[in-house]
């Protein structure tokens, strides 16, 4: 079951010799893509013997997923991962060990989202799983004190309901006699969902008594009102108990008028008891986030970015002394141009595990306390969590390009073991594919990065997918997607190229920040730039047969590139793209991101119209697939209908796929298998003379 080696080059080393050969290999498809198993949430024992995780696992005949626990010992080589919690047609997740080695998790089997807990048997078993809860609300999540006397538990609560849950509480988007809603601020909406006034997401600190949580449990938000954690993406890594149970630590931006403009969230703190809420980075109006203690409790590290307003600006660790001002913090990762995207203390405090985007990977680094010294400790790929062990060992999930999630130990001489192979026989029937990257001078002289992924051994020429990123501060980097998956693309037949532009992460804050109040200018600079490249590098990618995806900001990139470089693709494939910022800017739901990007509201940017699609349709000719989810609230589905419109309007061969049930993403298992279907039957319609269907 495990498999150990030096610290690695690739990551495809990693794997590669870690799974069976198959000799009836074939071609990755949608339907693998969408079934393979999922690793979710894990953690380790206090005695550091045992790591708990939940897998996802897909139904492949009507795509519904369950979530299960599993059990592996870390004291056994070769030992074999059990499964301690899975009742039928219900999901277990989230896991987390109390400091008697106990476990307690989430799961829905009583009809709603509840505290469970089983013991774990010396021998690996579990015990009999029993209800450690039974509130009125649904639990979307939960963290334990130090020593597991308490709990803190969060969930979507009426703000004005003093306990977790109430029969009856106050809405005021529903006033009555009809069914309309009223807001006499925004949100009014977020993400994918229709804000209900006076409702949040909000913590409870519980006793927890043999087992179970006791009592009503106390708010730990005080007079505050907001979203903790915030909304849509936040979670445990934005709490932290404080050391010896005094309180607990949260992230919060207030919910006002200004919030859909805000990116200030501040760290509060507050005693379990409810009382003494305290704002411990007021005088920072940027995001102060991910609290982490040090064992000690005499630390408190947090990430923070400088510019309000700005969602992508570099999140520096700060740390600041027990019993000190704000203004003594100090920023301990000043001088590494480098955004940590998840902090942890190793348990001797003598260090902090952050994670970080670089140059295509999301690697592990090890952040000296005295001196600030970063030093790399995981190889290419993407990391996920991570657990530092008493011996200096790290427990991480990790993924590529080529492999999804799996677990992973480095030992203190960076030996590297293998742990899970949760895909190990469905990948195994799978081709693999090439990988290669590039560099190259782009805009401005700037050295842009890009990939080049391929099915392996095939021999001709391949046709381009050339795809563009989101955000548009992200990156088509060196990890495993559900979503947009280049090596499933490259598995049809295609080289599959990618390019960082100007804009992207994991280059230094410079970088990331060019591309504001330039969406249409070097991006498309080094795209054209990078197109050439890749054709130069590979004689085996055909520059003469090529289809461009993107989505969301990539999407945005496929209507100003069918404006500015119509002569240049066979096809586009545009998933939920800015077509007229004018919409845009007046329709989406967090004001801060269209804003800074921008140069402010609509009305006051000095040339709106520079960078804007809509008016670039009389060059427009290139056929092109549209698709949409209706609860996307970042970019309103409309953004699709409109150039689909044009298109049609204009007699350019084109497709309009909306999903009713998605948001921005395309995340339920059959709608994943239809939008690669649809996006297949369209690229090989026009670069491989196909007929869509076939």
């Amino acid at each position: 079951m495990t498999k150990t080696f030096k610290t690695f080059t690739t990551a495809l080393l990693v794997t590669g010799a870690f799974l069976p050969a198959i000799a009836t290999a074939k071609p990755m498809t949608a339907e693998d893509l969408a079934t393979l198993k999922r690793m979710g949430s894990v953690a380790v024992s206090p005695d550091e013997k045992w790591v708990a995780y939940d897998i996802t696992e897909t139904d492949p005949e009507s795509y519904q997923r369950s979530t299960a626990l599993y059990l592996l010992a870390l004291d056994k080589a070769d030992a074999m991962p059990v499964r301690i919690a899975d009742q039928p047609e219900k999901s277990e997740h989230s896991p987390a060990f109390a400091a008697n080695g106990s476990l307690y998790y989430l799961s829905d089997a009583s009809g709603s989202e509840q505290l469970w807990h089983t013991d774990i048997a010396t021998t690996g078993q579990s015990g009999t799983p029993t209800q450690a809860s039974d509130l009125k609300a649904d639990i979307a999540g939960f963290k334990l004190s130090p020593t597991s006397e308490k709990i803190a538990l969060w969930g979507d609560i009426a703000r004005d309901c003093p306990t977790f849950g109430c029969e009856k509480s106050g809405n005021r988007a529903e006033p009555g006699p009809g069914t309309g809603r009223e807001y006499d601020e925004l949100f009014i909406r977020h993400w994918s969902s229709w804000e209900t006034p006076g409702n949040y997401s909000r913590i409870f600190a519980f006793d927890l008594k043999d087992g179970k949580v006791a009592g009503d449990g106390a708010a730990l938000d005080g007079d505050l009102v907001g979203d903790s954690p915030s909304k849509p993406f936040g979670g445990s890594e934005e709490i932290a108990w404080v050391p010896g149970e005094a309180g607990v630590f949260f992230a919060l931006r207030t919910a006002d008028r200004n919030e859909p403009k805000s990116t200030n969230l501040d760290l509060y703190g507050a005693k379990a008891d409810g009382t003494e809420t305290v704002n411990y980075t007021d005088k920072n109006d940027a995001t102060d986030t991910l609290p982490a203690f040090s064992s000690d409790g005499e630390w408190l590290a947090w990430a923070a970015m400088e510019r309000p307003g700005y969602e992508a600006d570099r999140l520096v660790v700060k740390l600041r002394k027990k019993g000190s001002e704000e203004d003594e913090a100090f920023a301990l990762t000043k001088d590494w141009d480098r955004s940590v995207g998840s902090i942890v203390w190793t348990p001797d405090d003598k260090k902090l595990i952050v994670t970080a985007q670089d140059v295509l990977d999301h690697p592990a680094f090890a952040v000296d306390i005295e001196t600030g010294k970063v030093t790399r400790l995981t190889g290419e790929g993407n990391v996920g969590t991570t657990i530092p062990l008493q011996d200096g060992s790290l427990i991480y999930t990790m993924n590529n390009l080529q492999l999804p999630t799996d677990l992973y130990r480095r030992a203190p001489d960076g030996t590297v073991t293998q742990l899970t192979n949760i895909n190990g026989r469905e990948l195994a029937a799978i081709d693999s594919v090439d990988i290669q990257r590039f560099n190259f001078a782009g805009a401005n002289g700037d050295q842009v990065w890009g990939q080049i992924i391929k099915p392996t051994g095939v021999t001709g020429k391949l046709p381009m997918a050339f795809l563009v990123h989101g955000g548009p501060q992200g990156s088509f980097g060196n990890s495993w997607s559900t979503r947009w998956n280049p090596k499933v693309m490259a598995a049809q037949g295609y080289a599959v190229v990618t390019i960082d532009f100007h804009g992207s992460t994991g280059y230094g804050q410079k970088f990331t920040d060019s591309i504001n109040l330039d969406w249409g200018g070097k991006p498309l600079e080094d795209l054209k730039l990078g197109y050439a490249a890749a054709v130069k590098i590979d004689s085996q990618i055909d520059g003469d047969r090529s289809c461009a995806l993107g989505g969301s900001y990539g999407g945005y990139m496929m209507n100003w590139i069918a404006g500015n470089w119509p002569e240049r693709f066979d096809c586009l494939v545009n998933h939920a793209g800015v077509f007229d910022l004018r919409a845009m800017a007046l329709s989406t739901e967090e004001l801060w991101f269209d804003q800074w990007d921008h140069g402010g509201t609509w009305w006051t940017r000095s040339d709106p119209e520079k960078w804007n699609p809509v008016n670039k349709i009389t060059n427009w000719q290139t056929p092109t697939l549209f698709i949409h989810g209706e609860l996307d609230f970042r970019i309103p589905y409309t953004q699709s209908i409109m150039p689909f419109t044009v298109s049609q309007e204009m007699d350019i061969p084109s497709k309009l796929l909306i999903f009713p049930d998605e948001n921005h993403w395309v995340l339920k298992g059959k709608n994943s298998v239809q939008w690669y279907r649809t996006v297949f039957d369209w690229m090989a319609k026009w670069t491989k003379g196909g007929q869509e269907g076939e």
